[in-house]
């Protein structure tokens, strides 16, 4: 049970934050740093390498009160860890991880979101998607999905204050909407210019809401904008572009392109690889694996990369067998695999799935890690 603990605890600080460390080495563990002030108490977690701290209350992660707040025209699950993680990498230029902790949004609430996310209108000024159309067999589709906040405090006494704020703003890419109530569905597809276009202007107006609000005046805002992918897709969306707004102004006035990519291995049909060099490598790590075991259903890959550098690979991996034993030798031969074949310099994540569940886990968090493996259900 120590030992399952132990992996499942590093396995979810690995995909919510890399920054996050081992709460066993944590400030909240050897030397918690504390306040009384409102009868709260503050500690931070330790980092690893060059991560973000992260802001504990009373012992506890404090979650955004605007978690899942969507406008529900994708269904698609793997745009929201793409989402976050790429928002904490746009970041870390701006909000320095030595001098800033990170803790999830708290200054926008969930009637704030909902206002937002909304379509404008008599009732709704400040939605920030379009009104509907008022032409017949016209549509105004829905390009705003869902809005992300992530805070980052600096130390006051005590206590800590905010310093800075990002805000990550999930766009459509196809629009998803019903004519009449239980009716077919249809879709309208939205150019990456649209989408630049509407959140540029979106993300002034949120600004300038934002800075209305206790404390939001004088620290800089940055707005990323991600493109999300259609509900089918495999892979998750990426971020664009980003600007920022500094303390006590409510424009971005300067907006930098994102260059991120996405895909997944094989490629199917003509579709080009992103990298040769790292589909290469998959393909040899998948052949080998699959000479093992004449029971694989299949393997796939998603791959991430930033300005043309792999910055995560994540493999799945479907079996047919349930036995503990041939799961732990497979999972020795997957190991033994990733390290001869993968690619050394990205964090890479192995999944051994059955249909019900995962089996196992094989991963490194960053580049320079060493793996570690877990086969779930022993001891």
């Amino acid at each position: 049970m120590k030992r399952f603990l132990q992996i499942a605890l590093l396995v979810a600080t690995g995909l919510s934050l890399s920054a996050c460390g081992n709460l066993k080495n944590s400030d909240l563990a050897n030397n918690p740093t504390t306040s009384t002030t409102k009868k709260k108490s503050y500690q931070t977690t330790s980092t690893s390498k060059n991560g973000y701290n992260v802001l504990l209350k009373d012992g506890e992660y404090v979650t955004s009160p605007i978690e899942g707040t969507t406008e529900n025209t994708s269904d698609n699950n793997v745009d929201g860890r793409a989402l976050e993680s790429g928002l904490i990498n746009l970041s870390q230029n701006t909000f320095s991880s030595s001098k800033y902790v990170f803790q999830e949004g708290q200054k926008i609430s969930v009637a704030d979101a909902t206002d937002w996310l909304g379509r404008k209108s008599k009732s709704n000024a400040d939605g920030l998607n379009a009104e509907k159309s008022t032409k017949k067999d016209s549509y105004n589709p829905v390009i705003l999905d869902q809005i992300l906040e992530q805070d980052f405090l600096t130390k006051s006494n005590s206590s800590y204050k905010m310093g800075g704020m990002s805000v990550g703003l999930a766009l459509n890419s196809v629009d998803y909407y019903q004519k009449v109530k239980d009716g077919p569905q249809y879709h309208k597809d939205i150019s990456r210019a649209e989408q630049e276009t509407f959140g540029k202007e979106a993300a002034n107006k949120l600004v300038s809401y934002l800075r209305k609000k206790k404390g939001l005046k004088d620290i800089p805002i940055l707005v990323g904008l991600f493109s999300k992918t259609s509900k089918d897709s495999l892979v998750g969306g990426n971020y664009f572009a980003y600007g920022i707004a500094n303390a006590n102004s409510s424009k971005i006035n300067d907006w930098k392109t994102v260059n991120n990519r996405s895909q997944v291995l094989p490629t199917v049909g003509s579709e080009k690889a992103i990298n040769s060099t790292d589909a290469a490598s998959f393909s040899d790590f998948k052949a080998a694996i699959q000479g093992y075991f004449p029971n694989i259903s299949g393997v796939t890959a998603t791959v991430r990369y930033q300005n043309k550098t792999l910055t995560q690979m994540n493999i799945t991996v479907t079996t047919q067998f349930f036995g503990y034993a041939q799961i732990e030798s497979f999972s020795r031969l997957v190991l033994s695999a990733a390290k001869k074949y993968l690619p050394k310099d990205a964090p890479i994540e192995i999944k051994i799935n059955s249909v019900n569940d995962t089996q196992a886990l094989i991963a490194k968090n960053s580049a320079d890690d060493s793996y570690y493996v877990h086969v779930f259900g022993g001891e």
